[in-house]
């Protein structure tokens, strides 16, 4: 059995991959594919801050799709069932609480990050993030609940602090920066979502239009934004390194959504005239 990891070696393996000191940084992470360490999933959470410093801001995703009836966890929980059945899956599902709702689909090491004493959640009942440092609060205060991943959610705080994103054993596929570039193509689709919410006259069922959210090209537009030149004589775009026994992959969070727009728009964007 291969020998476990330990705080120290990954937060120098985070440094030498390029992680800021004092920066912002969104991480996107697979426990499994980090392998085992010394202290689980804390250790790690430690070395990422290790790594940002005292002045550096850790982030996460806290999505909770669990909540909705519009979501593809939920399509997929009810398939099958009937009606009286998927009645029920709804009636048992619980309004969105910022402080107490888990978001187990976004894995350990995200839920790691909620649960550390200091941590602070920005109030979308659906896309939520956390945050840990001296720009939670403000990374996570405006968060409007009719906007899921725009302007007025954390990522355009993140675009705005320069911050990187790691993904740390898992692919562009959930690269959520590039969900950002999706609501800057001009007169991009919308769509009605609905959640369970509860703003203290007990629970019940929001509706509100949104962006379309469709990650399916996401990979693809991955692999092509790993090919792109950061800038001249800059090389790539992302650095790619072991921080553990994962592959991970570190680039600008304005890189990122940038390129996206500019593909996104040039696949879905209106036709010209």
């Amino acid at each position: 059995m291969n020998a476990a990891h330990d705080r120290a070696g990954l937060a120098e393996q985070l440094r030498r991959l390029g992680v800021e000191r004092g920066g912002a940084l969104l991480v996107h992470a697979s426990m499994r594919a980090v392998g085992r360490v010394d202290g689980g999933t804390g250790a790690v959470v430690g070395a990422l801050r290790d790594a940002l410093g005292a002045d550096g801001t850790l982030v996460v995703p806290s999505f909770t799709p669990e909540n909705s009836d519009t979501s593809r966890h939920y399509l997929h929980l009810v398939h099958g069932l009937t009606d009286r059945e998927t009645e029920a899956v709804r009636a048992r599902m619980p309004p969105f609480d910022p402080a107490a709702t888990a978001a187990p689909s976004m894995g350990r090491l995200a839920e790691a990050v909620r649960l550390t004493p200091g941590a602070v959640r920005s109030n979308h009942p659906q896309t939520s993030f956390t945050a840990l440092g001296p720009l939670a609060g403000p990374l996570t205060a405006h968060h409007r609940p009719d906007c899921h991943l725009g302007e007025d959610s954390p990522l355009a705080f993140l675009y705005e602090a320069g911050a990187q994103v790691l993904l740390l054993g898992t692919g562009f596929g959930c690269c959520t920066a590039f969900h950002l570039g999706e609501y800057r193509v001009p007169s991009p689709p919308r769509r009605t979502y609905r959640c369970v919410v509860d703003t203290g006259n007990g629970r019940h069922w929001w509706e509100y239009e949104d962006v379309v959210l469709d990650d399916s090209e996401f990979p693809a537009l991955g692999a092509e934004f790993e090919r792109t030149d950061a800038g001249a004589g800059a090389g790539s775009a992302v650095r790619t390194g072991s921080v553990g026994s994962a592959v991970a992959r570190l680039f600008r969070f304005t890189d990122a959504a940038d390129f996206a727009t500019r593909r996104l728009t040039s696949r879905r964007g209106p036709a010209p005239a």
